[in-house]
């Protein structure tokens, strides 16, 4: 990895390899435990269980003073995140009701060095940014993009690649490298993601091109969505690269046919702490991050998920984001 943050077109564009591969599906006779690796061959086990033995890292005096005074006195980082189970990003545990993933522990330590305690409120996904707007919650660290479009409202502090992958039905014989592959497909997406606004544009290409549009579907979880692919009512299935990753490999019924950078052909995207514009909270969500990433745990969080293929070497404010018109 550069010393900064990369902008490359050719990482941007459709073929990368897949940031998340697994070696084995859940083992019940152990605990609740699954296998990973950044890379093949090189197997991490991660744990599924509610009791996370999570990494923490110390408070950074510093750090915690640029904190806004209201959260200070009030000792809690209010974080939200979707209630959606998906793995590795933000799922439930064994129980069913501990919220686990690489976005809660990445969450964890950000609150280490502030100097909080981190409580986790889980929502539907367009309530994070509801409750964001009202400043009932302060971050959110939910796998969200870093667009040009939210930044009207919100602040980003970058902490991870964003890259989204095409999933089909195992054999499927697609392959996706572009708009014109999805002419005429079915592709489920959800709703108010930057996976929609990509696939959207996609199919006005597809359509200025002389070819079909793509026939968009929504689903409101995500076993409808799989059990639609499985079926063969849609082909596709657009959503972030790490998930697509993990459903192929741990249940082996389907497959990553493409990924594709989050902030179009041009530009690498960025997963981003969210805080509500203008709050005071941009610049120590950014001090803190870098404290961790320089730190080290913030590398140990992403091998524990099998996400250190998205890693950054630097948190930026408010970084080059996903264009309001996206190619």
């Amino acid at each position: 990895m550069s010393t900064s943050i990369t902008r490359r077109t050719s990482a941007a564009a459709l073929g990368l390899t897949a940031a998340l591969v697994l070696a084995a599906c859940s083992n019940p006779s152990d605990g609740g435990t699954t296998e990973v690796a950044a890379t093949k061959g090189a197997g991490t086990k991660i744990n599924l269980s509610p009791d996370q033995h999570r990494i923490t890292t110390d408070q950074v005096d510093s750090i915690a003073a640029e904190v806004p005074e209201k959260i200070r006195k009030r000792g809690t980082l209010e974080v939200v995140g979707s209630s959606g189970s998906a793995a590795p990003l933000t799922f439930y545990a064994t129980d069913n009701k501990t919220v686990i993933g690489v976005e809660p522990d990445i969450a964890y330590l950000v609150a280490d060095v502030l100097g909080l305690k981190p409580h986790i409120n889980t929502v539907s996904w367009e309530n994070i940014f509801v409750g964001l707007d009202s400043a009932k919650y302060d971050v959110g660290f939910s796998n969200i993009t870093d667009t040009e479009e939210r930044k009207e409202k919100y602040d980003f502090a970058s902490y991870r690649q964003d890259n989204l992958g095409f999933e089909a039905k195992k054999g499927s014989g697609l392959k996706i490298t572009g708009p014109k592959d999805v002419a005429g497909r079915t592709v489920a997406v959800g709703s108010g993601t930057n996976q929609e606004k990509l696939l959207i544009e996609w199919s006005k290409e597809d359509v200025k091109a002389g070819l079909k549009p793509v026939n968009i579907k929504y689903y409101q979880n995500d076993s409808d969505t799989y059990l639609a692919l499985q079926s063969g009512r849609i082909d596709l299935y657009l959503g972030p690269n790490p998930t697509a990753a993990y459903h192929a490999a741990s249940t082996g019924k389907s497959e990553v046919v493409g990924t594709y950078s989050g902030a179009g052909a041009t530009l690498q995207g960025l997963i981003a702490a969210t805080t509500k514009k203008d709050s005071g909270l941009v610049k120590p969500l950014a001090d803190a991050l870098n404290e961790i990433i320089r730190n080290g745990t913030y590398a140990k969080v992403l091998k524990r998920w099998g996400l250190s293929n998205e890693a950054v070497t630097k948190s930026e404010i408010n970084p080059p984001g996903l264009p309001k018109t996206n190619k």
